[in-house]
């Protein structure tokens, strides 16, 4: 199967940042989730990298672990420069496709790790970050979560607000139903979920009830679909993702704003037959065996995501 695959959301700077050097390995080859070896298999591949922070879980400060797994993903991606590169735009990604080569992409989870400052995000935008959250589990500055409950206060209005008029995509996984209508109330660009299944399929906040997943729609973005066990449902299987993947075709039959969103290294349990960047293969396969046709798949894996960083720069240059 020749494959492209587009991949909204992992963690492995922060895997490759918090172990052992000497056991961890590099994102050329490892023992976590994500490495270029295993994603030689597919004709193209892009990855967003996250920068995760929150005061909730580390013990260094916030805006030391962004620092450091910034630094993680320019080191690795310059260590293997003949296979992947940083990528800017819709562009580059599939300029880098023609060429042979992969595409690293920054992306922002959790704003602690810039003090939750609407201003750096121009610093930001400049260095190549292209998503950004408005936080984690926890209530911050800006928004409750879905943990918290909880509103955009005021910062995080003009957090927003800032972030689309420079292009970067909004991403409201992690945040509270409150925080999520409020930030589709002022929009005005594309909004996605970078890792969000349907709250229709299985009952968990952290994912998205149909009216969110069609006011995403509505909006020109996209929902990327999660492979966290805990998400998904009871005992998931390949078929458990297809499921969800089938029911956002209900609620969009163009097909034309779901993705992949992995959340690969930030997950500790994942779906039987799914064990790593290899098995967006089997994936695909599968929704095949399913019925999906080529072109919906080749969207899903690719096309809609390329799509939805393209709106994201044409609003901004409106």
């Amino acid at each position: 199967m020749n494959l492209s695959v587009f991949d909204f959301h992992c963690d492995t700077a922060l895997a490759l940042l918090g172990h052992d050097r000497n056991q961890a390995g590099s994102l050329k080859s490892n023992p976590y989730h994500v490495d270029l070896d295993r994603a030689s298999a597919f004709q193209g591949y892009a990855q967003c990298f996250a920068c995760f922070t929150t005061p909730l879980k580390q013990d260094v400060s916030p805006v030391l672990l962004f620092e450091r797994e910034l630094a993680t993903i320019q080191r690795e991606v310059a260590n293997n420069s003949s296979k992947i590169a940083l990528a800017y735009s819709h562009r580059q990604v599939q300029q880098n496709r023609e060429k042979g080569r992969f595409s690293a992409i920054l992306t922002l989870e959790g704003t602690a790790g810039i003090g939750y400052d609407p201003a750096l995000l121009e610093d930001l935008w400049n260095i190549g970050f292209r998503i950004t959250s408005l936080g984690w589990n926890e209530k911050n500055p800006l928004t409750g979560s879905h943990l918290t409950g909880g509103g955009l206060t005021d910062r995080g209005r003009e957090f927003v607000k800032e972030a689309q008029r420079l292009g970067m995509l909004v991403d409201v996984s992690h945040i509270s139903d409150e925080g999520f209508w409020d930030i589709l109330n002022i929009t005005q660009g594309p909004v996605i979920a970078t890792h969000s299944n349907s709250r229709r399929v299985w009952n968990h906040s952290r994912n998205l009830t149909d009216d969110m997943f069609r006011a995403i729609v509505a909006t020109g973005g996209v929902a990327g679909c999660n492979v966290c066990a805990d998400f998904l449902g009871e005992d998931p299987t390949l078929d458990t993702i297809c499921d969800h993947i089938f029911h956002y075709l209900e609620l969009d039959p163009t097909g034309k704003h779901i993705a992949l969103g992995g959340d690969l290294d930030g997950v500790e349990h994942m779906p039987k037959g799914f064990l790593g960047v290899q098995s967006w293969g089997d994936l695909a396969r599968r929704l095949e065996e399913r019925g999906l046709e080529a072109h919906t798949r080749m969207d899903i894996f690719w096309n809609n995501a390329i799509g939805v960083m393209e709106r994201a720069v044409c609003n901004h240059q409106k």
